[in-house]
């Protein structure tokens, strides 16, 4: 895979410098935790390759014994069924519209993750749709912008990036299941030993054993500095799991009055719930809510373009 060189800042050395120390300790310390770019792994696609040892069948190939089939609304592949749908429900201010991937897999393996500039570690971003044509995808949606904090276990892949517990996450595994888990009661080498795929570390899960998880209008996520409230009517990503090998991922737009304006947690858990999902879990929001398919941002970002994010989940295109 072609590696993507990361991204030149365009700002003058210099007067960042002046600026910095004209702001105080304090300044310089959020600067560098959260603008300048902290790259731990350069080439992910290699590291993965060095490190992986879990045999997938997901990477494109020229076996497939049958053609993939693309329309506007679905893409059907030996590797999985993607059907998308838009629902728009209520009206004038109360309009809230968002957008529904139901996901069949056939291999668990078929739904990857992708970091930003094919490298891992903090502050490294770059557009949803851009990462997902770095990596052919033909369905894509923002991740859990894990380059914005230090904590949780972050396992990509099959691959181990990050041991750092810290909250509730959820682990997709091997053979299709995808369950909510504390992260303080088990390593990312446990569970990589159980079967792991991926792990996201954001939430809350806002449905568990089909019901409404019970308080999570009140969750707060990260109370580091600059964190910002995922509570109200936001723009939404979350992925639903209706059954081993079958999830639902969903994406609302928001901020946007008489054409959507966002949803709560509670309501969002209610979509999930409508939809089928007996497990569901929130991932990052806000400006981030992206959801893409076929070359296409089929929703609409609140930021009035898409924000740029540390990661993404896809579903690669058949060759």
């Amino acid at each position: 895979m072609h590696k993507k060189p990361l991204r030149k800042r365009h700002i003058v050395i210099g007067s960042v410098l002046v600026l910095v120390l004209g702001l105080g300790s304090t300044a310089a310390w959020a600067l560098d935790r959260f603008v300048i770019e902290h790259v731990e792994i350069s080439d992910v696609a290699q590291y993965e390759a060095d490190n992986s040892t879990t045999t997938t069948s997901a990477e494109p190939t020229a076996a497939a014994t049958t053609e993939p089939v693309l329309t506007d609304t679905s893409y059907t592949s030996d590797d999985a069924n993607v059907t998308i749908s838009t629902v728009v429900s209520g009206s004038g201010a109360d309009t809230v519209t968002y957008y529904v991937a139901d996901v069949e897999l056939t291999d668990a393996t078929a739904l990857r993750s992708a970091f930003a500039q094919n490298s891992f570690g903090e502050n490294i971003i770059d557009l949803t749709s851009s990462i997902a044509a770095e990596h052919d995808a033909i369905f894509a949606i923002n991740g859990d912008y894990y380059g914005f904090r230090d904590t949780g276990i972050v396992i990509r892949n099959g691959v181990t990036y990050r041991d750092e517990p810290a909250r509730d996450g959820l682990a997709f595994y091997l053979d299709g299941s995808v369950e909510v888990y504390d992260e303080t009661t088990t390593s990312a080498d446990e569970l990589i030993a159980d079967g792991v795929w991926n792990t996201l570390s954001f939430g809350p899960a806002i449905v568990e054993d089909g019901d409404v998880v019970a308080g999570i209008e009140n969750v707060e996520i990260d109370t580091n500095f600059g964190n910002h409230s995922i509570q109200g009517e936001q723009p939404r990503t979350a992925v639903g799991v209706i059954d081993d090998n079958h999830l639902v991922f969903v994406v609302v737009d928001g901020r946007d009055p008489g054409y959507s304006a966002g949803v709560t947690l509670p309501d969002l858990a209610v979509i999930m719930q409508d939809l089928g999902a007996t497990t569901a879990y929130n991932l990052d929001g806000g400006g981030s809510s992206t959801m893409y398919f076929n070359g296409t941002v089929i929703n609409q970002p609140s930021n009035g373009g898409e924000r740029e994010t540390s990661d993404i989940l896809y579903v690669g295109a058949a060759s």
